[in-house]
């Protein structure tokens, strides 16, 4: 008997004699334009081992096996128990394994507890209808596909479903015909779906996650983080130093969520003038300041249902922070001049370069606000942590500079390889980045070269001690009364001579600095009489 194979997967010889689930097992592992393919060899190879002769009856197992381990969960939700027993009996019969809900609200506690593929459900019913039905079931982490039943009359509402995220809608009364080829279609997507989050899984396995690249242990760890906050809607604060790819973190997040069809809005706190950053996150009525000519949408709303990345959070003033604080409590907004609120439905994410308790202990982040960011930590190494991804970071970042500058730049040699490795990489993947682009720009063969990078690359230039117009320098054998007396001058020097000023930045009362003062003047005075 010779083994069959189809697409590089050979069939099982024992469990084909009497066609088991092992050999649909093997059939469902197929692309599904083989499958038809696969049933025909298999009957043809392994018949005269097959007692039941007969190609329809050894169908007929492949296809009970093929049910048996494929059957799609089916939720039928209809107020009507006429129709809604006909129709679980209708769908039971096409291979799909069915239960039935009377309304929403049972609908909706079906769906979490059995976790249905499709959801065939009713637009007009009590208690939750089936327009609420879909928003909640929307808003979970699971994908299911939604079909609506629509009586005549309510073809608006179907319409307005599917942008909600509807995937399909049937005008009541049912035609059999047109509800299996949705079903069918709906199953189909479900699949595909399957081989996708697989085919990620499989790049994921290999260090690659959506546009984050690293096989190493730290950056796989990042992966799992992102993997299990990405499904939900807590808010995440994403820290590391500049060029190591927060905003990239904060589109993979968004990419893997129930969002993802929705808007990505970024927008960095630090880059956009004190006197402006409200207006441009929260939006501006007209006439709400000079220059206010017409009314402004906000990030807040640009972002509507899906997700607005605050970047450089700590960069943010005071002020705006505080309101930012009331719109993620209360999730509205009023815009600047405007009278009324505003609903909303953002999932915020927000990054920083500094250290977040720092921040906080230096004023710059409000604790509050903190702590209701930091739900979910997510802390990016620095590039010379994980220097084992630079050989997939450099194919990958090459693959882009190609395609962006029409290069055919196949790597780099060994002997920046080796530079690259010794390399500490401060700007991190930025810096990186800005590396090769220079470097394919002007390689005229196939590999970069030591030459095509940029002059003194990799050269540690030597800097002078800079200092620092407040300082006060304290040689070996100061006294401390005469270091008490420099540090008092100094902070007088650097305030301006506010006396008052002074005195709070040095922690002393403005009693003890005047008395000070006249210390250091007689003892001036003292020290002039001497030398004369």
């Amino acid at each position: 008997m010779v083994p069959i194979q189809i697409d590089g997967r050979l069939a099982p010889r024992k469990c084909l004699r009497n066609v088991t689930l092992l050999a649909a097992s093997w059939v469902l592992q197929l692309p599904q334009a083989k499958t038809a393919q696969a049933a025909e060899l298999l009957f043809r190879t392994y018949k005269p081992y097959y007692q039941p002769t007969g190609r329809s009856r050894f169908a007929i197992k492949i296809r009970e096996a093929l049910f048996a381990m494929t059957q799609e969960k089916v939720l039928i939700v209809e107020d009507e128990e006429n129709e809604r027993t006909g129709l679980a009996e209708l769908i039971r019969a096409w291979g799909y394994d069915t239960e039935t809900a009377c309304d929403g609200v049972e609908g909706l506690e079906a769906v979490e507890r059995w976790n249905p593929a499709i959801v065939v459900t009713d637009l007009r019913m009590p208690r939750l209808d089936g327009l609420q039905l879909l928003e909640h079931i929307a808003a979970q982490p699971q994908q299911v596909a939604v079909i609506l039943l629509t009586a005549q009359g309510s073809i608006d509402s179907a319409v307005s479903a599917m942008k909600t995220g509807a995937f399909d809608f049937i005008e009541k009364p049912v035609n059999p015909t047109r509800l299996r080829t949705i079903l069918q279609n709906a199953s189909r997507l479900r699949g595909t779906e399957r081989e996708l989050e697989a085919s990620r899984r499989k790049l994921r396995d290999i260090g690659v996650l959506g546009s984050l690249i690293g096989p190493s242990k730290r950056m796989q760890e990042v992966f799992r983080l992102i993997e299990m906050v990405a499904p939900s809607t807590a808010s995440v604060l994403i820290t590391g130093e500049s060029g190591t790819g927060k905003e990239l973190v904060a589109r993979t997040i968004h990419s893997l969520s129930p969002r993802k069809a929705k808007p990505f809005v970024a927008i960095n706190c630090a880059a956009i003038p004190e006197t402006l950053i409200e207006s441009e996150i929260f939006g501006h009525e007209k006439g709400a300041f000079t220059g206010a000519f017409e009314r402004r949408i906000g990030c807040f709303e640009l972002a509507e249902n899906g997700t607005l990345l605050l970047d450089e959070i700590g960069e943010m003033p005071i002020a705006t922070q505080a309101k930012l604080l009331r719109v993620l409590e209360d999730r509205k907004l009023r815009r600047l001049g405007g009278k009324s609120e505003t609903a909303v439905d953002v999932r915020v994410l927000t990054a920083t370069n500094k250290v977040p308790e720092d921040a906080v202990a230096s004023g710059q982040l409000r604790n509050d606000l903190f702590y209701r960011l930091n739900v979910f930590n997510i802390q990016l190494p620095p590039l010379r942590e994980h220097k084992e991804d630079l050989p997939d970071l450099v194919q990958s970042l090459l693959a882009d500079m190609n395609e962006k500058h029409n290069r055919k730049v196949a790597g780099v040699s060994e002997q920046v390889s080796g530079l690259f490795q010794s390399y500490a990489w401060p700007g991190n993947v930025r810096e990186l980045r800005n590396t090769l682009e220079r470097a394919a720009i002007v390689c005229d063969g196939a590999m970069i070269e030591m030459k095509h990078l940029a002059p003194g690359f990799g050269q540690v230039v030597p800097r002078a001690p800079v200092q620092e117009a407040n300082a006060v320098r304290l040689g070996v054998g100061t006294t401390v009364a005469e270091a008490e007396r420099l540090l008092i001058l100094k902070t007088l020097e650097a305030t301006n001579n506010n006396k008052t000023r002074a005195a709070e930045i040095l922690g002393i009362s403005l009693k003890t600095l005047h008395n000070k003062l006249k210390e250091y003047g007689a003892q001036g005075a003292s020290d002039a009489a001497e030398a004369s």
